[in-house]
């Protein structure tokens, strides 16, 4: 695939390295803040979306910051130029996103976390909370932490854990994020979160019990394993003419013939 990097900061080298050692190439990077000319690959380096040469590109991969994904996604969708989005905390803009792609003839693929293992911990966290359901002396909740230079909290990932298990337990309607100054309602899924140094990101579901605690935890040691997958991700979106609005369980879908 010919690949072009929106963002060319830490993730965007880690999927750059991760491109071509999977036999891709990159044929554009943008990073507003650039002062090279060229990528380590040896691309052209633009300023803006505007200002790129997409000639040949198959595919975007848009790893920014969250005040620019949504805009950044809508003009690569003018372009017909298929996205495969892992910036987070945009998702308010979500509905006229997909509105956009759609009016466009486009095709998106977003996630809010593209590492398999988190994808293999969402499907082990609902299968628990569906087990747990029944018995209501099992409370649900959990914390997740990030290094302090994080953008946004709650982390996508755990917006997406907390709908997962919510959805498999009909005691808990509502999640909570934010520091409590009272006890939490028996609905309430608390799940705050912590920013700290340069913790690796993890992610804690727990159920405890007057008697005993069950902890399910998905604790990343780099970014590696977020570049495979939207790497995987982008392959497959391109590996066949699609349009449209798709997320990554779309792609693990067919991995595991669902």
């Amino acid at each position: 695939m010919n690949i072009a990097l929106i963002g060319y900061g830490k993730m965007g080298k880690i999927l750059e390295e991760a491109a071509l050692n999977r036999g891709h190439r990159i044929t554009a990077v943008i990073e507003p803040a650039g002062d090279l000319k060229s990528s380590r690959s040896g691309s052209p380096l633009f300023k803006t979306i505007a200002a790129t040469d997409f000639s040949g590109v198959d595919v975007a991969l848009e790893f920014t910051r969250p005040g620019e994904a949504a805009e950044n996604i809508k003009a690569l969708a003018k372009r017909k130029i298929p996205v495969v989005a892992g910036s987070t905390g945009w998702y308010g803009e979500l509905a006229a996103v997909k509105a956009a792609v759609e009016a466009a003839g486009s095709s998106l693929l977003w996630a809010s976390n593209f590492s398999l293992g988190v994808n293999l911990f969402y499907r082990i966290a609902a299968y628990a909370a569906s087990l747990a359901d029944p018995f209501p002396e099992y409370d649900a909740g959990g914390w997740e932490a990030h290094h302090n230079q994080k953008a946004d909290s709650p982390s996508g990932t755990a917006k997406t854990l907390a709908e997962r298990v919510m959805a498999k337990m009909s005691r808990k309607k509502k999640a909570v994020w934010e520091v409590l100054d009272r006890p939490p309602l028996s609905e309430e899924f608390h799940y705050p979160s912590l920013r700290l140094g340069s913790l690796p990101g993890t992610h804690t579901l727990i159920f405890d019990s007057p008697a005993d605690t069950i902890e399910i935890t998905h604790t990343a040691r780099n970014r590696d394993g977020l570049a495979v997958g939207a790497l995987r991700a982008a392959e497959w979106l391109v590996s066949t003419p699609r349009q449209g609005v798709f997320t990554l369980d779309d792609v693990l879908a067919d991995i595991w013939g669902d």
